[in-house]
């Protein structure tokens, strides 16, 4: 079994095909179930961003899993097989570890560093663990990943260009308005990407800020934790506020994950027509995907409309050529640790059933020992049992520690089939054998990185 990568992002496709492909926090469970049906697959887990879109699933069959996932994904998008692949990317095992490795680092970003991926990739795998999709390779896979992530952020400064695609637009906003302070901010969504976008709100000492949701408790929770832990003045609406809450701002930051335009050309109308704007401009960051805003809106006179394409050639979207170098060298270094460890993985099965062949015949000859000799008194035998383990442990502890070492080298699986070939050992008994030991240790690292909370409530995304 192999991981296998498809996916589609702002480096392969136009918005236009990502707003067709883009998953939903609705989606995802029904996408992950019929995935789960299929002949070839047998894990599998959804990276789904505001750029992104990546489908991870553990295959028995490169080309029959690469059939069932392009074969869902066009029947998603509502796109001919011919042009989703046109758009799409590929990876298989150690080049689907090594890209996944890439995007926790936030080298494959938009805005190159930025650090909200990471937690997506831990919602990613919470939900795919959810609905039992993740076992042990996907877990091991995706823990990984979030550990290179940390590790590249805290040791490079490849976030220095940006925390976020947020960060960049409010800076294009900046630009548009001059300064920020004192100004009214309108954030529509209440998911990750509003809580980051009331963050960068506040630092920008924007004097207002009002949180539009669909759902109104989400929105007033998110006010009160602007107002808690920003020291922004900040109130909450529901979507029939909408215009209102746009006749006062001057900038609105939107990402809500909805199906249709959020913000229509009749919403912005009536909103520029407001008595209280005196002809103010607006500044509209549509981070959305599908779009929030209907493209027609980009047309009226006073507003101004950042969308994603307009990101994706901003300058202020790339990371320190040092730091993007020493960052790709931490992803390499960890992917070879990634890989050994699988080797060593592979490997330990094997050991495991030479140790139980080695165990049961230790005790038929102490069986055959207690026929021929029956009178031999107890403490006699355990002094020569003790005696044939310790001789046979000895024996085997050489060539066991060997072939551990040498299958985390390339190749190094061919060790392990010299052993069972030599030992007439069974892949099926050494398996079963590992078994309660490869699950106990499963269950201990669950307890690391994904038992921690994660962003937000699925409403907008990031990287």
């Amino acid at each position: 079994m192999s991981v296998l990568l498809v996916g589609i992002s702002h480096r392969s496709a136009p918005v236009a095909v990502l707003e067709k492909v883009a998953v939903t926090d609705d989606d995802r469970p029904k996408l992950i179930d019929r995935l789960l049906a299929s002949q070839h697959i047998a894990e599998v887990m959804i990276v789904s961003t505001c750029n992104r879109v990546e489908i991870y699933a553990v295959v028995d069959a490169f080309h029959g899993g690469l059939a069932e996932v392009g074969d869902l994904l066009a029947k998603h998008a509502n796109l001919p097989l011919a042009e989703l692949t046109r758009h799409a990317y590929v990876r298989y095992s150690e080049a689907a570890a090594e890209h996944l490795f890439a995007v926790a680092s936030g080298l494959d970003s938009m805005v190159v560093g930025e650090q909200q991926v990471l937690s997506q990739i831990r919602t990613a795998y919470a939900a795919a663990d959810a609905q039992q999709a993740a076992g042990r390779t996907l877990h091991e896979l995706a823990q990984h990943a979030l550990r290179v992530g940390k590790r590249v952020h805290s040791e490079t400064g490849i976030d220095k260009a940006g925390a976020s695609v947020v960060s960049v637009a409010l800076d294009r906003a900046r630009g548009l308005l001059g300064d920020l302070t004192g100004r009214t901010g309108v954030v529509v969504g209440a998911g990750a990407m509003g809580g980051l976008a009331v963050a960068h709100l506040a630092r920008a000492g924007i004097g207002r800020i009002i949180v539009v949701n669909r759902t109104f408790e989400r929105a007033r929770r998110l006010a009160h934790t602007a107002v808690t832990m920003h020291g922004a003045e900040a109130t909450a609406r529901d979507l029939s506020g909408l215009v209102e809450a746009m006749a006062d701002a001057d900038v609105v930051l939107t990402s809500t994950g909805a199906v249709g335009a959020v913000i229509t050309l009749a919403d912005a109308h009536r909103a520029l027509h407001s008595s209280r704007r005196d002809g103010r401009q607006m500044v509209l960051c549509d981070l959305g995907l599908p779009r929030d805003v209907d493209p027609a809106v980009a047309g009226l006179p006073d507003i101004t409309v950042i969308d994603m394409e307009t990101l994706q050639r901003d300058p202020a979207a790339g990371a320190a050529a040092g730091d993007t170098v020493a960052a790709r060298a931490i992803v390499a270094e960890e992917l070879a640790k990634y890989l050994a460890g699988q080797r060593m993985a592979e490997v330990t099965p094997t050991v495991a059933a030479l140790r139980q062949r080695a165990a049961e015949v230790v005790e038929a000859e102490l069986l055959r020992l207690d026929s021929r000799l029956p009178g031999l008194a107890d403490p006699d035998r355990e002094e020569v049992a003790r005696t044939v383990r310790r001789v046979v442990d000895k024996l085997l502890h050489a060539p066991t520690v060997r072939v551990k070492q040498l299958a985390s080298t390339p190749g190094g699986d061919t060790y392990a089939e010299a052993l069972r070939e030599l030992f007439e050992l069974k892949p099926g008994a050494a398996q079963a054998v590992a078994a309660p030991m490869e699950i106990a240790t499963l269950n201990a690292e669950l307890a690391d990185d994904f038992t921690t909370g994660h962003l937000g409530d699925g409403q907008g995304h990031g990287a």
